[in-house]
């Protein structure tokens, strides 16, 4: 039992939670304010505005600066993966999700080309990263999300 108290009292890892959880919730209200029609699946899929990879590991980070230091070792090993990820998403994700798409369209002309279907029935998914916007928007959310515990919880 001591294990649960543990980790739900485990104040870096409540804000990395809450973070991601409010930059998902923020994500669906984008989507919905941009397409209005309104998508669970933007509650737990990739992509979109903000970054909730981003705003889960800068809270981590800033929460761990704050908590224990930022002349910390857990400091600088949270900030080198927060970068690490931020990277990620801007570049290796957001290229996949463009080739995605471009498959998405190739398959789809062949198909209309030769009147068979390929394989694949499922159209790969496109929303994989994210623009720099979007990350931005995830820092400044992760960011804000960790001070504002911290004041708050202590």
């Amino acid at each position: 039992m001591n294990f649960f108290v543990q980790i739900f009292t485990n104040r870096i890892l409540v804000v990395g939670i809450v973070s991601w959880f409010l930059a998902q919730v923020f994500k669906m209200i984008s989507n919905f304010m941009l397409t209005k029609k309104f998508s669970i699946e933007r509650l737990f899929g990739d992509g979109g505005m903000p970054s909730g990879h981003t705003a889960t590991v800068v809270s981590v980070a800033t929460a761990t600066g704050l908590y224990e230091g930022f002349d910390s070792a857990f400091f600088a090993v949270a900030a080198i993966l927060a970068i690490i990820v931020m990277h990620d998403a801007m570049n290796v994700r957001y290229q996949a999700g463009k080739q995605a798409a471009l498959l998405n369209v190739m398959a789809e002309t062949f198909e209309k080309l030769t009147g068979e279907d390929l394989p694949n029935e499922e159209k790969l998914k496109e929303l994989l990263g994210h623009t720099p916007l979007q990350v931005a928007a995830g820092f400044v959310l992760g960011v804000c999300t960790a001070v504002g515990m911290y004041f708050i919880f202590g």
